[in-house]
């Protein structure tokens, strides 16, 4: 039997979810005790779970004299978490705070190429000012990062492949040496505290998260969620370790259609015999921090709303701390507080009742710590809750080894950029996680004297191979010379094969064939994170809708008649069959991270003409054989599925779908946090124009000679996912698509034009909201009424029928703009979640038409 078939088996492992199902041939699993035993019953509630890391009762004691010294707002202070670009090390000292974070894209001085030691100067100065209070015990500082696959925030750090790929590696003793050097990275930088590992077990590739998942199978995510813990915390052994996180609990990966922050409508049973498993693994190895999840939680069984984590005290308190015996403490994700019945970013005792025990608040932190207090003084949060908190903190950092007096420059790893570097590993990893959907006619592996045509835009192209949580959030913004210690995949052939013996042709148009033997094409999806990478439930899961040029280039190398070898880089698997169909390999490279040459290591054959490195990446992931997969469809490839090259079987040609749609369109988004192709936000003063971009960290003043407007990324949902834009004099602010989008069927179900805004600065003059379809086709509405009677600093939304605009003119068979906001100084809001939505037009709170003058 092939060993694609053998391994295709395991698919049937879906169906056991406590591990009873493992490959044969897997030797990594017999070097962990982790997986539950083979053959276990499924749970029936939560699980008591034993941690690495027992409980110490002289530390406990000693917890009990730092406890009984402090104030309310030092308590309070502890369990406040802030950012970097907020909070100076002076105010940390002043108001007791516990713990610092950096997000995706910030850094030392806003600077994305700080050095190893602006890091660690930084570290210094915030844990010098923690103990500078007049505290009787000062507290040591804590520092979180999203050390999500590497030390990804961090210039010339090495960045291993995305979680997805790693799954794909099937290795668990890799995934603990991969934990154990991004431990080392980041105290590097000295930062004492990761947000990782994700745990998630997504079930649905329209997430955009999926990448930051291991498995689709609780199995394998149990397995190494316990080995990262090991290898990045352990028991605090080693200076190199710092502390872990599991997170998003609960049920981040099961969101109804992939929606990220959405409704997990699962039963009870699946949140623990699923959802559930890669925390017992995580815990049992000694994680001593849980993030909660943003999502909410409807009980299929019964029906029951449970609403969002951050509020739940029966998972939060009822089945980690008093189920599972979690000593450590729970932190929550980036202003998820405010997203609460009653609470806003700043206040929130509803979730600290609930047990979260530290709160994210990047920005609002100082009037958190005012809410709060004022909240247990009023009795709203009992004191006995807080202390419960800050115990936790306080077990955390002394476990840990923060009151060992080191600053964090004193660790041994620390300010060393060699610290950074891992790249035999971060090569090693690449390898193991390649897939091989197809190698019919044995077109791989390439043999040294072959000449090669390398096409596709991700061949030289360092941000696609890292993607999403790579020196910025989203992953844009990002060039080659960001990552000055990585290969590209084709710097990998190129050094593999002989610079002679490679040609590059980015734009896909192939030379003449006689002077190549083989064409390898390297494509795929481009960079994003949370939120913009989700795909809609209308949208099909098709590559080439949204990537038509990869489409292009695979059909110009085919042209060329010799074999095309397809690497595809991706966060998730996709409807490819097309793709399939043009390429006579097909290797599915994941998000592999700075180490590209890894692919030329499996791709190339070793002098003798055989392989050196074989394939031995299998699925983790079901593998889509239709552009709508059916939940309970038959996929493509199944879990488990990947040749090797003692693989004979070809492939075939493979049915191709040319459905364009899953459904209804009941929703076209147009921005949200970035521009949702095929839109691109604009900005428009007197002759000039220029598309606002992706940054996501500058502020803009444009037109530089005379600014018109300035533009700032702010928050209104979520991390940072609004444009602030600020008139400055008089100027348009719009998203237009030159394309057109055909409007009408969305006006039929009664749609709106709809947005989320936070008014900073009331309009002093006509200020309009308008579609066009062309420079002689606007339709605008007067909003200065509306918008001068809403409250400042407020979030709204608004809505605006479409038949509004088409009631004034506008042709909605081919709007080429369908927002755009005109103004004059003195005017100033900020924008996000702009969209077109069906039936909105209908809803209480949309605007009625203005009548014609």
């Amino acid at each position: 039997m092939s060993t694609a078939k053998t391994l295709a088996l395991s698919s049937l492992c879906l169906a056991v979810l406590l591990g009873a199902c493992r490959n044969g041939s897997d030797t990594s699993a017999e070097q962990s005790a982790t997986p539950a035993p083979a053959g276990a019953a499924a749970l029936s509630d939560w699980p008591q779970v034993r941690s690495a890391i027992g409980k110490d009762p002289a530390l406990e004691q000693r917890i009990d004299g730092i406890l009984s010294g402090m104030t309310l707002a030092q308590k309070v202070g502890q369990m406040t978490q802030a950012e970097i670009k907020s909070i100076t090390p002076d105010e940390v000292r002043q108001y007791y705070i516990g713990s610092v974070l950096n997000g995706g894209g910030s850094w030392p001085g806003k600077n994305k190429h700080a050095s190893v030691q602006d890091w660690l100067n930084l570290a210094d100065a915030y844990y010098a000012a923690s103990m500078a209070t007049d505290m009787k015990v000062p507290v040591p500082i804590i520092w979180g990062t999203d050390a999500v696959h590497g030390h990804s925030n961090v210039f010339g750090a090495t960045i291993f492949p995305h979680n997805i790929g790693l799954g794909a590696a099937h290795d668990a003793e890799l995934i603990e040496r991969i934990g154990e050097a991004t431990a080392r990275s980041t105290r590097a930088t000295g930062i004492d505290w990761a947000f990782s590992p994700t745990l998630a077990v997504a079930q649905d590739a329209r997430w955009g998260r999926t990448y930051e998942s291991f498995s689709s199978t609780p199995e394998l995510v149990r397995e190494y969620g316990a080995a990262y813990v090991r290898g990045m915390q352990g028991t605090f052994a080693d200076e190199g370790n710092l502390v872990a996180t599991a997170k998003h609990f609960i049920g981040d990966g099961a969101t109804e259609n992939g929606k990220d922050q959405g409704v997990a409508r699962v039963t009870l049973d699946e949140l623990i015999n699923v959802h559930g498993q890669g925390y017992y693994g995580a815990l049992e190895a000694g994680a001593q921090t849980i993030m909660a999840s943003y999502n909410s939680w409807t009980d299929a069984a019964t029906g029951t709303e449970h609403g969002k984590m951050h509020g739940n005290r029966d998972l939060l308190t009822g089945a980690i701390k008093e189920k599972m015996g979690f000593d450590g403490f729970i932190v929550s994700d980036w202003n998820a507080i405010g997203q609460l019945p009653g609470c806003s970013n700043s206040s929130c005792a509803l979730s600290i009742n609930a047990g979260i025990d530290m709160v994210m608040v990047p920005d609002d932190w100082k009037a958190f710590i005012a809410n709060t207090v004022a909240q247990v003084e009023s009795g709203e949060i009992a004191m006995e809750r807080i202390d419960d908190a800050v115990r936790r903190i306080l077990r955390v950092k002394l476990r840990a080894g923060l009151f060992d007096g080191k600053s964090p420059s004193q660790n041994r790893y620390a300010g060393k950029p060699e610290s950074l570097l891992h790249r035999d590993l971060a090569r090693r990893a690449v390898r193991e996680s390649l897939v091989l959907l197809k190698n019919d006619g044995a077109a791989l592996p390439i043999r040294h004297g072959q000449r090669v045509l390398v096409v596709g835009k991700s061949a030289d192209n360092i941000p696609n191979q890292t993607g999403g949580w790579s020196l910025t959030w989203q992953g844009t913004e990002n060039s080659n010379a960001d990552y000055p210690n990585a290969d590209s995949i084709l710097t990998g052939l190129r050094t593999a094969l002989g610079d002679a013996n490679v040609v590059f042709a980015q734009d896909g148009d192939t030379p003449d064939p006689a002077g190549y033997d083989l064409v390898v094409a390297v494509i795929g999806e481009t960079p994003y994170a949370e939120t913009s990478g989700d795909l809609v439930p209308s949208s099909t899961v098709g590559h080439s809708q949204r990537h038509p040029e990869d489409l292009k280039t695979l059909q110009a190398a085919r042209t060329s008649g010799k074999p095309v070898i397809t690497v595809f880089l991706s966060g998730r698997p996709l409807y490819v069959n097309d793709l399939l169909n043009l390429s006579d390999a097909f290797v599915a490279a994941w998000l592999p991270g700075t180490e590209g040459s890894g692919v030329a290591d499996v791709l190339v054959a070793g002098d003798d003409g055989k392989p050196v490195h074989d394939f031995a990446g299998r699925l983790t992931f079901p593998w889509p054989a239709a552009a709508c997969p059916a939940a309970d469809g038959q996929p493509q490839f199944a879990v488990g599925y990947g040749l090797g090259y003692a693989d004979s079987s070809a492939l075939g040609t493979l049915a191709e779908d040319a459905t364009i749609s899953c459904g209804e369109a009941t929703m076209l988004p147009i921005f949200n946090m970035a521009d949702i192709a095929p839109f691109a936000l604009t900005l428009s003063a007197g002759d000039k124009q220029r598309a606002l971009g992706s940054d996501l960290n500058q502020t803009l003043r444009w037109p530089e000679n005379s600014s018109a407007l300035q533009i700032a990324t702010v928050q209104i949902n979520t991390q940072q996912d609004a444009k602030e834009v600020t008139w400055l004099a008089p100027a348009t602010f719009m998203s237009r698509n030159p394309s057109r989008n055909n409007l009408v069927a969305l006006a039929e179900a009664n749609a709106a034009l709809q947005f989320d805004m936070v008014l900073r600065h009331v309009p002093t003059s006509k200020t309009t909201l308008a579609m066009a379809c062309g420079n002689d086709c606007v339709a605008d509405i007067d909003l200065t009424a509306t918008l001068s009677q809403l409250p400042q600093n407020e979030r709204h939304t608004i809505k605006v029928p479409l038949r509004c605009f088409a009631e004034r003119g506008a042709d909605l068979a081919g709007i080429e703009t369908p927002f755009a906001i005109s103004a004059d100084a003195p005017f100033a809001a900020a924008f996000t979640n702009i969209r077109i939505v069906a039936g909105a037009g209908k809803d209480a709170d949309a605007l009625a038409c203005p009548v014609e003058p």
